[in-house]
């Protein structure tokens, strides 16, 4: 392992470290560590990274800002990967950006509602990375990134990249092509936005983001939304009728305030939460004859 460290360092990708616990990396606050952990410090670093992980014959996993993301106590066994710091670059050519994979996105959304630009409020209180939100289709109060997104270029684990457009970005509910048929990171995306009045976007991002303080447990270790939406029905209204809502095994329970959300009450652990992920389901499954399927990515 050491003689790896010393070939990424030479190279100066970026920050590396061995046996990073990744619970500092993810908004529930559970996860092992990593055999190997790197934040890249840009995207030749990122390009550099992966070429001698695959030399090395290194398995990888590429995570954003952990915010939809639950890993195993026993961590992960090969290279973490976190777009952070380095892929965090914005370019703003009047009503179009283009944006590094590791930009926050609650960041980005606050940026551009003072520059007076529509199209990003949906997503001033999803607390996770431009490179995640385009790779599932991040969305809220009506839209996602399906409507803004012109193109997404997309870097593969062999180290070839592409521009994929919107249309080839295959985008649906939660969903695109890179969970699919084409397995790639987000390095950076082109939006493309609208002029409006800046104070009424300012007011209307408020407006979202008091919503999910009101009623989602931002003020606890969570991973966002559990399960997709099995439309027409909703997750937490499922949950909600059962009267799931508080329950709880080990540290892990079912949020009061929503029911699709589960919060870590501060000793909470991978198998807690996937206890509970099981329970909801076949719960949901007996009483509705519907399949839950999870939102969040388990690692």
């Amino acid at each position: 392992m050491q003689s790896l460290v010393k070939k990424l360092e030479d190279k100066q990708v970026g920050k590396v470290a061995v046996d990073e616990p990744l619970s500092k990396h993810t908004t529930i606050k559970i996860g092992g560590p990593a055999d190997l952990f790197i934040q890249p410090s840009s995207i030749d670093g990122l390009i550099d990274s992966l070429n001698i992980l695959k030399e090395s014959d290194i398995p990888v996993r590429v995570i954003g800002r952990g915010s939809n993301l639950l890993i195993p106590d026993d961590g992960i066994r090969g290279a973490v990967i976190q777009f952070a710091k380095g892929l965090d670059h914005l370019e703003i050519d009047g009503t179009q950006i283009t944006v590094g994979g590791g930009y926050p996105l609650v960041k980005l959304a606050t940026i551009i509602s003072r520059k007076g630009l529509r199209g990003l409020e949906f997503a001033g209180g999803i607390p996770g990375s431009v490179g995640g939100a385009v790779y599932m289709n991040a969305g809220a109060h009506g839209s996602d990134v399906s409507k803004i997104l012109v193109k997404a270029h997309i870097l593969y684990e062999n180290g070839e990249s592409e521009w994929l457009t919107n249309e080839e970005m295959q985008y649906s509910y939660r969903t695109s092509v890179l969970q699919e048929d084409k397995k790639g990171y987000c390095i950076e995306a082109v939006f493309q936005l609208e002029e409006g009045d800046k104070d009424t976007i300012i007011e209307e991002m408020k407006k979202h983001k008091d919503y999910r303080r009101e009623t989602q447990p931002w003020d606890y270790p969570c991973a966002g939304s559990i399960f997709r939406n099995p439309l027409p029905n909703h997750a937490g209204k499922l949950v909600e009728e059962l009267g799931l809502k508080g329950y709880q095994i080990g540290g892990a329970k079912i949020s009061d305030l929503h029911g699709n959300f589960i919060v870590n009450e501060g000793e909470g652990s991978y198998e807690d939460v996937m206890n509970l992920i099981k329970y909801i389901q076949k719960t949901i499954k007996e009483k509705y004859d519907i399949e839950m399927e999870t939102e969040v990515e388990i690692l």
